[in-house]
């Protein structure tokens, strides 16, 4: 405890408080990305069973490398040319990096409500469309006087105007199928709007990542936010259709999405060298494609490893130590807190949020 507020005074001794105020924040989840895939690339028990794997020849082609390293830089280019040397990357268990959840769930609604108010809540017990009867950091945010009216959030998955609150928070979810939701549309969010609606769904309740993705791009241009969640949902979806190539391929769309986010913002003055990335997933899943033992689809308290998680930090205010493998342990609880002292606020979640991450 006592090594964290230290790294947290000596980070924030070099903050004026009005640069403080200036910094923004991106937050980012991947659904249910393992972190297997993002520490170690394409799995080879996986990768080679043709049925998920579709076409293994091409698959192999575009991401198998004979070594992990070479591996999740075929499959994340961007976090491993370019985050690893501007930020820092934790949950690799095979250096002795961890991060996990702290609700017994291992699912959907706990894990994001874990990330978004910073404690687990067993209340929540399911996926269903339920305001949560907690305040997230988005919310808390919300109702200051610098934030409010700044906050925005967009989902693939459409529970998320339920995880937020948004009846309560008043803060603009674009989850699901929803077109973009502002009054004065560009042209680019009326071609999104009319492209999310004449392409088919795969899956009822989860729209494709490019629309989430390009309805939050379009509002960091034209509405500036000061903080931004955009959530991401593919990679669970594929996962629990048994298809691997299509859970490869979403990992590594994603990866060029976080990029093109990345470079729009050091580009704009808005956001250029004041804007903090911070990118988690809700949940891990399971190992084995072994009979009926097969989990690696799966996900929930009964499965092996689905607590297992991963954290991903870069810009102004991160520090730029790359791949943790110190044996430290973090926990999903502490990103709410980890926004708030970024941002220079005082969020306690009343005092059971996990506490702050300031990366050594």
């Amino acid at each position: 405890m006592k090594k964290l507020l230290c790294i947290i005074i000596l980070l924030l001794s070099g903050i004026s408080a009005h640069a403080q105020n200036e910094n923004k924040i991106i937050l980012i989840t991947l659904d249910g990305l393992r972190w297997e895939e993002l520490f170690g690339g394409a799995d080879s028990t996986l990768i080679n069973h043709e049925p998920i794997s579709g076409n293994v020849s091409s698959l192999k082609a575009k991401f198998w490398r004979e070594t992990k390293e070479e591996r999740r830089k075929a499959l994340f280019p961007f976090f491993w040319n370019e985050v690893e040397n501007m930020g820092v990357l934790a949950g690799n268990r095979w250096v002795n990096s961890y991060v996990n959840l702290t609700n017994k769930g291992a699912f959907s609604y706990p894990g994001y409500s874990e990330i978004l108010t910073g404690f687990a809540d067993d209340r929540i017990n399911s996926n269903s469309k339920i305001n949560n009867p907690n305040v997230t950091i988005l919310e808390f945010l919300n109702n200051t006087p610098r934030y409010s009216g700044r906050v925005l959030a967009f989902g693939s998955w459409d529970v998320f105007p339920f995880i937020i609150n948004e009846e309560r928070s008043r803060i603009p979810v674009n989850a699901g199928y929803r077109p973009a939701l502002t009054n004065n549309l560009s042209d680019r969010e009326r071609l999104i709007n009319n492209m999310q609606s004449q392409t088919p769904r795969r899956w009822g309740a989860v729209r494709f990542d490019t629309f989430t993705h390009n309805y939050a791009l379009e509002a960091l241009k034209n509405q500036k936010p000061i903080i931004t969640y955009i959530a991401y949902g593919e990679t669970d979806d594929f996962a629990h259709d048994q298809r691997y190539d299509h859970y490869l391929y979403s990992a590594h769309a994603t990866d060029a999405m976080i990029k093109e986010l990345w470079d729009y913002t050091q580009k704009d003055e808005f956001y250029k060298d004041k804007t903090t990335f911070i990118i988690a997933t809700d949940h891990g899943r399971g190992k084995s494609l072994a009979g009926s033992d097969s989990n690696w689809g799966s996900h929930g308290s009964d499965v092996s490893g689905a607590s297992n998680t991963w954290l991903v930090a870069f810009g102004n205010t991160i520090p730029h130590k790359g791949e943790l493998m110190d044996g430290e342990q973090y926990f999903n609880n502490q990103i709410a807190t980890t926004i708030s002292i970024i941002l220079g606020q005082n969020y306690t979640g009343h005092g059971k949020a996990g506490k702050p991450i300031f990366f050594k």
